[in-house]
């Protein structure tokens, strides 16, 4: 078994966004990876007007999960989600889908269509730019008031200014539907409140809540390490 690890939006360096629960693995004999986005910068072009945007990141996860055989739990966070709906879809090595405060699109709907119309307030969009991002002075009180003074004084390194249409791409495929998948309800978090998550998870095979914010493989890692080894 291993493990692929999809970061959400507006940040960048995914392996640290990850990595508390990767060591956890690792010593379980259990190796992960984590695709870089190049809607996040992470391929070396900056996101923007012109910029890599949903088709792009779907291809990087895409290569990453076609690059080995073995069996393969994709891990899929917040916008991960919108990525991994297309990207996993038809992969015969991926087993088994979990979704963190995550969003399971159908076959044409984008993220927009889970928003009403209107920016979250711990956004800022730069239309002229085509970039959005974290507005960092809201980023601990919204997504990281659960995680220790550690991840707290690092995490705003790791933020990223994101093409802001991957918002409006629709996703071709829905692999959900078609691969096991469990939903974890993050009941603390800031960002995505539990109740819409609720309803997103209605769509899932199995549902678990945990009393987390946005970010339980860095605040609660061992409860994400255990619920993944539950696949092998």
């Amino acid at each position: 078994m291993r493990v692929v690890f999809v970061h959400g939006a507006c940040v960048r360096d995914g392996s640290w966004w990850w990595h508390r629960v990767s060591r956890l693995l690792r010593e379980r004999g259990v190796p992960s990876v984590t695709p870089a986005l190049p809607s996040c910068g992470e391929a070396g072009v900056p996101g923007g007007t012109g910029g890599p945007g949903l088709a792009e990141d779907v291809s990087a996860v895409r290569q990453v999960l076609r690059d080995s055989d073995e069996p393969t739990v994709v891990v899929a966070h917040s916008y991960g989600g919108i990525v991994t709906a297309e990207a996993a879809a038809g992969v015969a090595s991926v087993r088994h889908l979990l979704l963190i405060s995550s969003y399971l699109p159908e076959i044409g709907q984008s993220l927009a269509d889970f928003g009403d119309g209107n920016p979250a307030p711990f956004l800022d969009v730069d239309v002229d730019a085509g970039t959005f991002g974290v507005r960092p002075e809201l980023l601990v009180t919204t997504f990281l008031q659960d995680c220790d003074a550690e991840v707290r004084a690092q995490a705003a390194h790791h933020l990223a200014r994101q093409s802001v249409r991957v918002t409006g791409q629709p996703v071709g495929a829905a692999a959900w539907q078609d691969v096991p998948s469990t939903y974890l309800v993050c009941a603390e978090d800031g960002g995505t409140p539990a109740r819409l998550q609720r309803e997103f998870a209605r769509k899932a095979g199995h549902v678990v809540e945990l009393d987390a914010g946005h970010h339980p493989f860095l605040s609660r890692p061992a409860a994400v390490r255990d619920l993944l080894l539950s696949y092998r």
